[in-house]
């Protein structure tokens, strides 16, 4: 594994009855199935319109699955943004990242479910969890990140459907924020497209300025350790898919700030890996 990349936060994840929650979200129900490499407390929180596989450790998620739909993307455009950040009261204290832990870091709190691809007001609300965010520089978020999901958006609206894994990548040399959150290194979004029976993954590292680059879902187990599409044939994993270049975005309302004064949307269901 490269060495830039050798610390993906990780675990093995075994399929069983519990993930059939959130398999609506993973291509023919198959979860990513992550390479152990330490001991990690994770926890999957399955959404409205997202799965999430977080661990207690990071205080991040280690991805964030969707099954993408044409008609998601269009009901998401007519949605005004609420920003609508909190933490997640699925976890417990100890294993979630709060609000402060962002406060004057630097970082900007960004999506790996995106907020954008969400069809409906509960959806989108439970974007905005913390357990759904990880470290972001600003110039990334705001930036190329936030083209890349345009990107696919669009293309998920052309092909109808799209099946779409985000993460953080860490090595072992990772800062924190505030002593807890860990921040990557760099990010992944891997890309299934059924209607083309392809599959790729963007991949940027997360500092200023950076570019990106588009590799095969193997490449990308090799670098990562993880199989984010484990259902698929390895004739299609073996492949990068030609990805369509970021794009700029949609143009919609403009966005609004909303004090968090109730309770946050609790996911589907909570199900405890501890290895």
């Amino acid at each position: 594994m490269n060495a830039r990349f050798s610390l993906l936060v990780s675990l093995f994840l075994i399929a069983s009855p519990a993930w059939a929650s959130c398999a609506d979200e993973y291509y023919r129900g198959a979860a990513p199935r992550l390479a152990q490499s330490a001991q990690w407390d994770v926890r999957e929180l399955c959404y409205d319109d997202f799965a999430v596989g977080h661990s207690g450790v990071t205080l991040t998620p280690l991805w964030s699955a969707e099954h993408l739909t044409a008609g998601e993307v269009a009901a998401a455009r007519s949605l005004a943004r609420h920003d609508d950040f909190h933490a997640d009261e699925n976890l417990p204290r100890g294993e979630r990242a709060e609000l402060i832990d962002y406060r004057r870091s630097g970082y900007d709190r960004g999506h790996m479910a995106p907020s954008g691809d969400m069809p409906t007001p509960e959806a989108q609300d439970q974007s905005f969890t913390l357990a759904n965010i990880a470290p972001q520089a600003p110039s990334l978020n705001r930036g190329l990140w936030e083209q890349i999901e345009v990107a696919v958006r669009n293309l998920a609206g052309r092909d109808g459907e799209l099946y779409v894994v985000t993460g953080p990548i860490f090595d072992a040399r990772s800062d924190t924020l505030n002593g807890r959150v860990r921040v990557p290194r760099a990010l992944f979004k891997a890309v299934y497209d059924p209607a083309r029976r392809q599959a790729g993954a963007y991949v940027a590292d997360n500092v200023a300025g950076a570019g990106y680059r588009v590799i095969s879902i193997a490449a990308l187990r090799s670098m990562i350790g993880a199989d984010v599409f484990p259902s698929l044939p390895a004739s299609i994993k073996a492949r990068a898919m030609d990805l369509p270049a970021p794009q700029r975005r949609e143009r919609q309302a403009p966005p609004e700030t909303v004090a968090r004064n109730r309770e946050p949307s609790l996911g589907r269901i909570l199900t405890t890996y501890s290895r």
